[in-house]
Formats: C-alpha cells, sequence, structure tokens
C-alpha cells in the first residue's frame, strides 16, 4: 500500500484541501480526502508543570465545534524555529509562563484519517510566570481570547469533569498527555 499521487483541490491561508491516490492492499487505485497546513513547519503542544505541581490548561472557543474547549497550549510552528523554540514562544503567548526545561514527550498524527499533521508534545517542567520583557517579546495573538486554568495534578480529573458538565468541550489528548508527564516527573526528579 502506498500514496501515487498528491492533488490540490482548495487552498487557502492556512489549510489546503487534497485529493490522495493510494495504491490499497489488493492493487486498486483509490481516492481519498485529505488536509493539510499551508506554510507550517510542525505543531507543537505544552504540557506545563509548575513547581508546585500545578498543571497549566487553557479555555478558547474553537469556532470549528462552535465550543469552549479545554487543551494544552499549542501552536504551529510556521516561523522557520525548531520545535523546542517553537514550544516555549507558544508557551509564553497562550499562558504568559515560560520555563527552563522542556522535556520531549511523543510525537504522531492528530487525525489520520484527514490530516496529514504530526503533533509534538513537550513537557514544560517547573512552568513560572515569564517575565514581562519576554510577555511583550512574544504578545498573545489578537485573535485568541484563552482563559488560563491552573490545576493540581492531583485534582485534574475533578476540574475537567466539572468543565465538561458545564458544557465544555475536553481535548482527549489531556488524559494520554497527563499521564505522560507524570511518568518522567517521577524519573526526572
Amino acid at each position: 500500500m502506498e500514496t501515487i499521487g498528491k492533488r490540490t483541490v482548495w487552498e487557502g491561508k492556512f489549510i489546503r484541501a487534497l485529493i490522495l491516490t493510494y495504491k490499497d492492499h489488493s492493487g486498486n487505485l483509490r481516492n481519498w480526502e485529505a488536509v493539510e497546513r499551508v506554510n507550517c513547519n510542525g505543531i507543537v503542544a505544552i504540557v506545563p508543570v509548575t513547581t508546585k505541581s500545578e498543571l497549566l490548561l487553557i479555555r478558547q472557543f474553537r469556532p470549528v465545534v462552535n465550543n469552549f474547549v479545554i487543551e494544552f497550549p499549542a501552536g504551529l510552528n510556521d516561523k522557520g524555529e525548531s520545535l523546542v523554540d517553537a514550544a516555549k514562544r507558544e508557551l509564553i503567548e497562550e499562558t504568559g509562563y515560560t520555563a527552563d526545561e522542556f522535556i520531549f514527550l511523543s510525537d504522531g498524527p492528530l487525525s489520520s484519517g484527514l490530516s496529514a499533521e504530526i503533533l509534538s508534545v513537550f513537557m514544560a517542567k517547573d512552568a513560572v510566570p515569564a517575565a514581562s520583557e519576554m510577555k511583550q517579546q512574544y504578545p498573545a495573538e489578537e485573535t485568541e481570547n484563552i482563559e488560563i486554568i491552573k490545576t493540581h495534578l492531583s485534582e485534574l480529573y475533578d476540574a475537567l469533569e466539572a468543565f465538561r458538565k458545564r458544557g465544555d468541550y475536553i481535548d482527549l489528548k489531556i488524559y494520554g498527555l497527563v499521564e505522560m508527564a507524570k511518568d518522567r516527573l517521577k524519573v526526572n526528579g
């Protein structure tokens, strides 16, 4: 099985729609509809953990699902940075926090039936409020209206359930990534 062709059917400012032609397990040619990012060198998400074992989450309105979503800070690497530099920038832009240590947790596809996106996830260990100079260098994006949620790791699942009951969506990646971060915190100290 392999993809043998890719045709752009529409392109916007941030994404393009594609028709992929692939050969299936029987040798038949088939088409698949997909999307990919334009002018993007990767996507990062950050699992910020403070010195007090608090987790920083964000709550923001996502027009695609017409609802608020509880998620980790994340963003596109559209500035030609390394992935870890993009993670550092996004953490400051979206939460006003920074960290000296960013630990790689994992990477992989977000929605492999739809998108070519590969997400790289880092834990920001011992996150602290960023200095005002850093916040000025990396201001929040004007299109984003983000609420910062701080909850102790031991209270995370109760906090998420309260937001879910209130009607917010919970990004499912949170559950597995928190467990990976907890595991790394045990190993690293």
